[in-house]
């Protein structure tokens, strides 16, 4: 089922309470959305799927129109998450930056989303609190929940670029959770967005117990994110789960999955769509039963279902759903 703010709250304080993560994956395609939902509910999971702004402009076509690729896939979403009444799915926006403030206001007056990230973290600390805090005004009286980020993670993420990693100092994540009461704080500790491998970084998972103790003994717990997790090792994700995160995001690893299973498929049936060198191209007949793209794609769905599956048991996320 498609989960409101307040349900997704639960999840969160759930997985804080008994120290298991939510994966939050990025979707664009209803390939992905299919697998993704389906890989949640065979955990017995909840599970947050994540809309960039690059992916909205991408599902409206040549207009670009955010607006209308958000209402595209937040309909697919909420249409396929209604067949899973045991499986709780929210819809988030990602890192969506301050020139997208309206975008953000939007989706929430019209219901398109569970939760938000605004990502003013390019920002002096004082301007990402006041747009934050701005954001964080709007979405609590539509009960819809804010992410909120200090830092910057090096990489590549759809739009949000870095050359560099800035590590998030505990006690201004302190003063930003004060002033902009978000419910979910995201801490550059170190992790890269795009392809990365989890050992050959610098990662302070000891930064996001501080900042969690910090947090806590002020009276102000939040759950923590993680960011750029792709690439990092089972190990990893279980020790930030332990320090306090409830939110890892994943992106890369998807698409990963659709590349290698369609180019294997290809390169097994290629002569089904190109005619084979010792065949006479006035007799060569394309194979439909191996073109239609259903053939194809389902290996990619097979697989990114597979994954979000063995995501959610490192996580611990599985079996744990609100709804069981």
């Amino acid at each position: 089922m498609f989960l409101s703010g307040k349900q997704l709250m639960e999840v969160f304080h759930k997985a804080k309470k008994n120290r298991f993560g939510i994966m939050a994956s990025n979707v664009v395609f209803d390939t992905q959305i299919r697998a993704i939902i389906q890989g949640y509910n065979s955990a017995g999971s909840d599970g947050l799927l994540q809309m960039s702004s690059g992916a909205c402009k991408y599902a409206a076509g040549e207009s670009q129109d955010m607006k209308a690729g958000a209402r595209m896939i937040s309909t697919m979403v909420q249409t396929f998450a209604v067949q899973f009444p045991k499986c709780g799915i929210g819809l988030h926006i990602d890192h969506a930056t301050p020139n997208y403030f309206d975008f953000i206001v939007y989706c929430i007056e019209n219901k398109l989303v569970t939760s938000v990230m605004i990502d003013a973290s390019k920002e002096e600390l004082a301007e990402n609190i006041r747009v934050t805090k701005a954001v964080v005004d709007v979405a609590h009286k539509h009960g819809i929940l804010v992410e909120g980020e200090i830092g910057h993670i090096k990489g590549t993420e759809d739009e949000i670029v870095s050359d560099t990693e800035l590590y998030t100092h505990p006690d201004e994540a302190l003063e930003f959770v004060k002033k902009t009461n978000v419910d979910l704080f995201a801490a550059s500790v170190g992790t890269n967005h795009g392809v990365t491998k989890g050992e050959n970084i610098v990662l302070r998972l000891d930064l996001i117990k501080e900042i969690d103790d910090l947090l806590i003994k002020n009276g102000v717990e939040r759950g923590l994110v993680l960011h750029g997790a792709s690439g990092l090792t089972d190990a990893q994700q279980r020790e930030a789960i332990k320090n306090g995160v409830v939110k890892i995001n994943k992106d890369t690893h998807y698409q990963m999955d659709m590349a290698r299973e369609i180019q294997a498929y290809w390169e097994k049936e290629k002569y089904a769509i190109v005619c084979p060198p010792d065949v006479d191209p006035k007799v060569y007949v394309p194979n439909k039963s191996k073109f239609d793209p259903r053939k194809w794609l389902i290996k990619a769905e097979n697989k990114m279902q597979q994954t979000v599956k063995d995501f959610c048991l490192v996580s611990g996320s599985a079996n744990n759903s609100i709804l069981l």
